[in-house]
């Protein structure tokens, strides 16, 4: 009887909490934000060494170092330990870090920038030589190249300018012996080479460039002496695609000595072609979707063959098996769950592993059997799981653009079993904008954002004009127009979850890093949409930011989403939220990383300044020790907590346990 009086009362207890009337943005949340940043750290770089699957993971409880993991018949071992941080700085973004020859592995470590040695019996030795310059020498993209050599890319900092810098192929020995092999344009992906050995692929570009406008396939002979003959040119380039659009090529692998497959977009959609020697080009399978996407970093992969003319592939970014031999392409059905996968794919005896994401699954590193349908966690789970009423599942939905175009988003609306909100009361979104700005959302679970939905505050994260996963046009509605129709399509899609009676109308923010960030700065200073903007390592003035305030990969960027310079100043003028201080119709929250070289510090700062007197409630947080993105577990947990308690501020509600973040004006 004692029994069942205490069911009971539990029963009542739970119905009560379920019952519990706050308003939205006031409910309690099991997902803390110490949670949403050990959750943060991303597993990448998987591959297969020797059938046995070897990945990078970021810990941001070690302040973002990036170790090395492996499978193990009994979990998952550890095998770089502190302090070393396989990363790097080629193109400030990095690239691939690690590489296996033989028993050992060669990585780059983030503090020096040199290559490490790490042999089979676990010691680590220096294998490239200090530079004059602190970081001033970095590699990255790391390739097994013939004869147990390492093959990479190499940059060199020659001077005090970001854009000082000049990139090279080079190959180094596990003795530590360095050697040019040569270079094609001003950035490169790292040489493979083919079968026998005779010649080697790679992807390059110049500037105004960025990889995804134009990048050259391209393919050179190996002397005897172990350089790169003269190269050529098999696919990409200015004016080659249909209708006489650029092309560019974002992956190559070679299939033969003779042939090499590759993602190339003649017809505006990535697709995987077969490209002979001789220039003939296949389309294995024409799709009006995308199999690739942008290289952000060097070293993605997209697809890798399976054998027997089947060839794992990310299909709008969904696994999936292209089938040359009836030329379709058909997803994974295992991996249902899982529709948000990273470009590291790896194959290995018909296995196919890779980092993948769901609604509900972090990203998580994963093993899939496509032919007996089975799928396998290979990484564990990083940190605390939240119950999964907590979790916000995404409605992928298309909202009317101004231009008639649809706009692609996903909406997280609150969820949190434990609580409702009165009768009437519409909760507060905020517009989650991606950086790049060519990137895009995914519907993979993010801890961060679970930190707001759980407590009732909704999300929709747009894809907007100029994000990737929907054709070379969409990408380029954002040509020359950024700043116009990024913001034109937030504003579009917070107004209608607004006019639907989704949204407060009066209770609607924003939220962006980065390109983000700036669309973000744009939004609140010319629109009046919003309530509030969380704006994190933002670019507030595009001239200084085009004139050699950031770094060389992205010092030209602008030519394309604005002009180019000097006929487009006045452009670049009108577009900068530093030239709309003074209209800024909204509260502000600034968060930056002081060791920032993409967008760097003085950016936040040159738009904070002005505020001071103005009457605007306003904060700016800037964190030592974070480069471009938060990566350090304190970080992350200062940040989410400052921008919770903002938005309690300035819109409207009381938030529980976070500190008050003091609000200037």
């Amino acid at each position: 009887m004692v029994r069942a009086t205490g069911i009971a009362d539990g029963v009542r207890s739970i119905l009560a909490r379920v019952n519990s009337i706050a308003p939205y943005g006031a409910w309690d949340s099991p997902i803390t934000a110490e949670m949403a940043a050990a959750a943060s750290g991303a597993p990448h770089w998987t591959d297969f060494v020797e059938r046995v699957i070897v990945w990078a993971q970021s810990l941001t409880s070690e302040g973002g170092r990036v170790t090395l993991l492996r499978e193990t018949s009994s979990g998952v071992e550890e095998f770089l330990p502190a302090p070393y941080n396989a990363r790097n700085r080629v193109h400030e973004y990095g690239g691939r870090p690690w590489v296996a020859v033989g028993d050992a592995f060669v990585f780059t470590n983030w503090d020096d920038q040199r290559l490490y040695l790490r042999r089979s019996d676990g010691s680590i030795a220096q294998l490239t030589p200090e530079p004059e310059t602190p970081q001033g020498v970095r590699y990255a993209d790391l390739t097994a190249g013939p004869g147990g050599v390492v093959w990479a890319v190499r940059e060199t900092i020659t001077g005090p300018k970001p854009t000082d810098v000049v990139r090279d192929h080079v190959a180094i020995t596990l003795d530590g012996d360095t050697r040019v092999l040569g270079a094609s344009h001003h950035f490169l992906t790292a040489p493979k080479p083919s079968p026998d050995g005779r010649r080697v692929a790679w992807l390059g570009w110049d500037h105004p460039d960025m990889p995804w406008d134009t990048a050259q396939l391209c393919v050179a002979e190996v002397g005897a002496d172990g350089a790169f003959a003269e190269h050529s040119v098999l696919s990409g380039g200015h004016g080659v695609g249909s209708g006489g659009h650029d092309v560019a090529v974002c992956q190559v692998e070679w299939e033969s000595d003779e042939t090499l497959l590759a993602l190339v977009d003649p017809d505006g959609w990535w697709n995987l072609f077969r490209i002979g020697l001789d220039g003939t080009s296949v389309n294995l399978a024409p799709i009006a979707e995308e199999l690739g996407g942008p290289l952000w970093q060097l070293g993605y992969r997209w697809f890798q063959p399976l054998g027997d003319g089947r060839h794992a592939v990310l299909r709008s970014g969904r696994l999936a098996v292209l089938d040359e031999r009836d030329g379709s392409i058909a997803d994974v059905d295992v991996a249902a769950d899982l529709p948000a996968w990273s470009a590291t794919l790896t194959t290995c005896d018909g296995l196919v592993a890779g980092v993948a994401a769901g609604p509900r699954t972090q990203p998580t590193v994963v093993a899939v059997d496509p032919a007996l349908g089975t799928v396998r966690e290979v990484s564990e789970p990083r940190g605390e799981q939240a119950p999964a009423g907590y979790l916000p599942v995404p409605t992928e939905r298309r909202f009317a653009g101004k231009d008639g175009v649809e706009i692609p988003a996903y909406v997280y609306p609150p969820a949190n079993p434990d609580f409702a909100a009165p009768d009437g009361e519409l909760p507060p979104y905020v517009v989650h904008v991606h950086g790049g700005p060519t990137g895009a959302v995914s519907p993979a679970l993010s801890m961060q954002l679970a930190y707001f939905t759980s407590r009732g505050i909704g999300i929709v994260a747009v894809n907007y004009g100029g994000s990737t996963g929907y054709g070379r046009r969409f990408r380029e509605r954002l040509r020359e127009q950024w700043g116009v129709v990024d913001v034109a399509d937030c504003a579009a899609v917070a107004e209608a979850l607004a006019a639907e009676g989704t949204a407060d109308p009066q209770r609607l923010a924003i939220r962006g890093g980065s390109a983000g960030g700036y669309t973000g700065a744009a939004s609140a200073t010319m629109t009046t949409t919003y309530a509030a903007a969380t704006i994190m390592f933002p670019v507030i003035d595009m001239l200084t930011f085009a004139s050699g305030e950031t770094h060389d990969f992205e010092a030209r960027y602008l030519d394309s989403l604005v002009g180019p310079l000097p006929e487009h100043r006045q452009r670049y003028v009108d577009r900068s939220p530093i030239t709309h201080v003074s209209s800024l119709g909204c509260p502000v929250l600034l968060l930056q990383g002081a060791e920032d070289e993409i967008c760097p510090p003085a950016q936040a700062e040159s738009f904070v300044e002005p505020l001071a007197g103005s009457g605007i409630p306003h904060a700016y947080q800037c964190f030592d020790g974070e480069q471009h993105g938060f990566r350090r577990a304190e970080t992350i947990i200062a940040s989410l907590e400052a921008e919770l308690s903002f938005y309690g501020q300035t819109l409207g509600f009381d938030p529980p346990g976070v500190p008050t973040l003091p609000l200037r004006r």
